[in-house]
Order: structure tokens, then C-alpha cells, then sequence
């Protein structure tokens, strides 16, 4: 499965984005589909994952802000970004693997996903 990440973009705080994912290849379906993001000198950070409807993964610090979403249809999983912060600024990566989201730590980790969509830039000004 190949991934197109895209909706980037700068933004005034408090503004809103939607990242899209967009899947060839393979269907998306059933998958666990990542958001991570990164910013220069620091880990990649597993922010949010979908499997299921039932089964959503946020990390503390976006939950309530954002929300992870899949259309089928369009094979294309999206991250609605509200209520951005200066400190949400980062390259926003999406990623897939098997069917789960998290490590045995229960962390949205990059070990659990094995193809990668481009980065997309996301910035927040003050």
C-alpha cells in the first residue's frame, strides 16, 4: 500500500486543518491507519489512530481537538485538526500496517506500521 499525505498548510492559532491519507494499492479497510508528526530534533510522535469506528486511538494532547476519520469509498483516511496551537506545528506523517495501533505499551508507535506516506507540513502561527 502506497500513501499520499496532504492538507497541510499554515494557519493562524486557534484555525482548523483536515490531513488527508490517501491509499493505492490496497484498500485501507481493516487497517490501522496512523497520524504521527515531527518536529526537527525530536522523535516521531504517534498522535492519533482509527481501525474501526470502535476503535480510536488519540494521545492526550490533541484529544478533544482532533479527529481521525475514514471514507472507504475514497480509500483516504482524514485527521480534522481544531483548535491548533503553535505547539502543533510539525511534519505530519500517515502511516499503515497491520490491524492494531499500538505497541505493548499501549503507545502509538512507529514499530507497529510498515508503509509511509510523505510528510506534510503543518504550521501554526501566533
Amino acid at each position: 500500500v502506497q500513501l499520499q499525505a496532504s492538507g497541510g498548510g499554515l494557519v493562524q492559532a486557534g484555525g482548523s486543518l483536515r490531513l488527508s491519507c490517501a491509499a493505492s494499492g490496497g484498500a485501507l479497510d481493516y487497517r490501522a491507519v496512523g497520524w504521527f508528526r515531527q518536529t526537527p530534533g525530536k522523535e516521531r510522535e504517534g498522535i492519533s489512530c482509527i481501525v474501526s469506528l470502535d476503535d480510536l486511538y488519540y494521545v492526550d494532547s490533541v484529544k478533544g481537538r482532533f479527529a481521525i476519520s475514514r471514507d472507504s469509498a475514497k480509500n483516504t483516511v482524514y485527521l480534522q485538526m481544531n483548535n491548533l496551537q503553535p505547539e502543533d506545528t510539525a511534519l505530519y506523517y500517515c502511516a499503515t500496517g497491520g490491524n492494531y495501533c499500538t505497541d505493548r505499551s499501549d503507545i502509538i508507535s512507529t514499530s507497529v506500521f510498515n508503509s509511509w506516506g510523505q510528510g506534510t507540513l503543518v504550521t501554526v502561527s501566533s
